[in-house]
């Protein structure tokens, strides 16, 4: 495999995990609906679920078990 189908893969990967953490974390934020949907506050979700998501990108950065034997996005670009 070549340097650019790893590194596109890794993105693709990084990229589905931070993505499934938003949601886990703006789920998990909006909580049991014991409060009506529009009193929600979607700017603190979004702000807390966006954050969470930034956190996923660095720590895949140390490497993902998805790409490559769970190489870190270093090691592939230093190939």
């Amino acid at each position: 495999m070549s340097y650019q189908d790893d590194i596109t893969k890794w993105a693709i990967a990084a990229g589905i995990r931070a993505i499934k953490t938003a949601a886990q974390t703006a789920a998990s934020l909006i909580g049991t609906g014991a409060v009506g949907f529009t009193d929600l506050d979607w700017v603190q979700i979004a702000s807390v679920s966006g954050v969470a998501a930034v956190l996923s990108l660095l720590t895949s950065v140390a490497g993902i078990p998805e790409v490559s034997n769970g190489e870190s996005a270093f090691t592939i670009a230093n190939r």
